[in-house]
Order: structure tokens, then sequence, then C-alpha cells
């Protein structure tokens, strides 16, 4: 006798839809690194619709396209929606870490497309269980991150009045100057008048990008110290310049381009080759990435610092999510990137006051898209990449 059988109950949610578009958004003011300048930020946004109706959304995001790195906006797209699409359509996305396991096998490198779409798919699981996305990251120990500014305009007046007015709204009291695209002796007069306009009012730090030899860092970080200066963020190139400059100067140094996951994080503690680490989630290769990261600076005694790839919305609240959780944060965050953008894209804005970034309880990211905003600043408008075949295996 023949039988039918019937739908098994309880089967796990598949991803049915993986959809992906870009926003390009203006910011408020030029920004000028020394690798480039901007004017506005590209986000990747990808969507992951699922067969028990929740939608996980994530975003990819870099500073001034491929000027920074090896991804760009435009990059990610097209990875998700030709190589990460066919692996994540039709698998169980309540298993997030064995799904981006799958996904690390058949797609490498590609750290910031990773991180978009493992942000999608923990913020789909967040709503689902009904828990904010720190817990599901092993529960947060603190509700609000200390948020420093970038001081990046390149004018050292209007850096000051820019310092000023975030004083007086009490938005930020740390400052980081964006230098190395002029002399390292301009560089230091730069960053010593704005110390002495915010006295002790406010910390200053410099992020100098690469862009000293290691023989322009033996002159300038002692000169940033006598500044005022309290850390250099990234002066050198390379991770063995790094080392060799550790200790030397009575200022704080700290890595960022050199950590790009946490086999760099634990080859550059291993030499003591930075007194800080700056985490960020996109060039860890995603939110569990970052933890590892985290840890393995807390193991090696390297003190934290959560840094940002200028992240709208969606992607600067997943980064605080993870930041929430670290047992250490000595050196606070700098979450500002939605802060530089002119538009808002969110039904209801991140709340940033008295210094801070309050991170949501609200279930998965804790945030909702303004659709409304989001289809007004689509690069296409009206028409949206929608991969709809993929199987499980």
């Amino acid at each position: 006798m023949e039988r039918t059988l019937s739908p098994v109950p309880n089967a796990a949610p598949t991803i049915e839809r993986v959809e992906t578009f870009l926003l390009d958004l203006p910011t408020i003011r030029p920004h000028r690194l020394s690798v480039a300048t901007m004017s506005g930020q590209t986000l990747m946004i990808v969507r992951l619709h699922c067969s028990d109706g929740t939608v996980g959304i994530g975003e990819g995001t870099t500073i001034a396209g491929l000027a920074y790195g090896a991804e760009s906006p435009e990059g990610m797209k097209l990875a998700i929606d030709t190589y990460f699409a066919p692996v994540l359509v039709g698998s169980d996305a309540t298993r997030v870490q064995a799904l981006m396991a799958r996904v690390g096998k058949l797609v490498k490198g590609n750290h910031f497309a990773k991180c978009a779409v493992e942000t999608a798919l923990l913020d789909a699981q967040g709503k689902r269980c009904g828990l904010p996305l720190s817990e599901l990251l092993g529960g947060r120990v603190r509700d609000r991150l200390g948020v420093a500014w970038t001081l990046a305009s390149g004018d050292t007046s209007k850096d000051i009045a820019e310092a000023e007015a975030m004083l007086s709204a009490r938005r930020h009291n740390v400052f980081k100057l964006k230098i190395g695209r002029k002399s390292v002796a301009e560089d230091v007069a730069h960053v010593a008048a704005i110390k002495r306009a915010v006295g002790d009012r406010a910390a200053v730090r410099v992020d100098i990008n690469m862009a000293w030899s290691e023989t322009d860092a033996l002159r300038g970080l002692p000169a940033l110290a006598d500044a005022g200066c309290e850390l250099a963020e990234q002066p050198v190139a390379t991770a063995a310049a790094m080392t060799r400059l550790m200790r030397r100067f009575p200022i704080a140094l700290m890595a960022d381009e050199v950590l790009q996951g946490p086999e760099s994080a634990y080859e550059l503690a291993k030499v003591s080759g930075a007194d800080v680490f700056a985490v960020k989630t996109e060039q860890s290769g995603g939110l569990f990435a970052a933890l590892k990261v985290g840890a393995i600076a807390d193991a090696a005694g390297i003190e934290l610092y959560g840094g940002t790839m200028l992240e709208g919305a969606l992607g600067t609240i997943a980064s605080a999510h993870v930041f929430a959780t670290f047992p250490h944060l000595q050196w606070g965050t700098e979450l500002f990137g939605p802060l530089l953008l002119t538009e808002e894209i969110l039904e209801q804005p991140l709340v940033y006051r008295d210094f801070h970034l309050e991170v949501p309880n609200a279930p998965g990211l804790g945030i909702a898209l303004d659709e409304d905003r989001v289809n007004a600043f689509r690069r296409d408008r009206s028409r949206t990449t929608v991969a709809t075949t993929g199987t499980e295996g």
C-alpha cells in the first residue's frame, strides 16, 4: 500500500531568496584619508528571505571603494549574486556557523562580503529566537559604547570648530585625526594645534593609514607624544615595522590594516607587534571572526578598540553588538559611520548621546530599514538582483 509522506513537522527554515542592492549616500563633508578623499558612501545591502517568513539583513561597506583594500561594494554584490547565492539558497538558515564554513570552502577571501552575509544570517536567527544579536554572540557586558569622532576635513581651523561643536553637543569627547597626506612636521603641527584647542576636555589620537615610512615614524611619534596625542593607528604599512617601533615612544601603537582576521591577529600577538588592536568586523571576515580577534588580543594582553569601515547603520550596529560582548574594550570605539551621512535610512535612528552609542535590545540587529528612504537612494532605483535557485549539499 502506497503511503503519502507528509511534511516533516518543525522542519528548519531554509533560505529562499538572496537579494542585493547598492545605496549611494552623501556625506556631511569630504572625508580625507592618506589614501583617498571621500565625498559619499556606498552601502551594499543583502537581504536573506527565509521560508518561515523571516528576513535577515546585512551590509558590506568599504572606505573609498578600492582605494583602501581589495573589495568594493560593487564587487561584493557581484560575488554574492554569483558565488554565495547558489550555496545559500535551499540551505538551513539556522545553522549559521556551519553554513558560513561551507561558504568559506567555496569562496576564498571576500571578507567583507562574508561579513555582510553572516550578519544577515544572524539577524534572521536573532529575530527567530527573540534575542538581540549580542546575546547570540555570547551575551553583552555593556549596553552602550564610547564613540570617538574622526576629524578629517584636512583644515585645522575647520577641525577645531567641528570638535568644539561635538563637545558642546555632548556627542564626542575623543577625536581621531586623519594625517599622513602632508609632511611629518605639518601633520604634527596640525595635531598639536587641535590638542591645544580642546585641552583636557577631550582625548586626541591619530590615524596615519600606513602613510609613514619607518624613518618618518621615528621622527613623528615622539613629536606626537609631546603634543599630547595618546595613540597612533597604523603609522607604517607592515607588521614587522610596527613591531620594531613598539615600546620605543610614550604613545600607544594600534594595529589596523595589518589585521586581516584571526590568523594575522595571532601572528602579530606572538611578536607583541601592537599595544592595541583595532577590531573591524568586515576586515576580520565576519562577526565570529572578530570575536576571535578580540579573544586573541585579550590572551596576549593587547588592548582593544572597536574600529569602523565607515559602515552605515546596519554594519555599525552589527559591530556594536560584537563589541558589546568584549570583556575588555579599553579604548572604546569609533562607530560614527552613520553620523557622517546626510541621510537617515532607518525607521528609528540609532541613539547617540552623552558621548556613547546605545546598543538596541530588540531581536536581531534591533533596527528596521525605512523602505521609502532606502528606495530613494538605491542605485538601481527599481531593479533588484534576486537569486532563486540553489541546492543543499
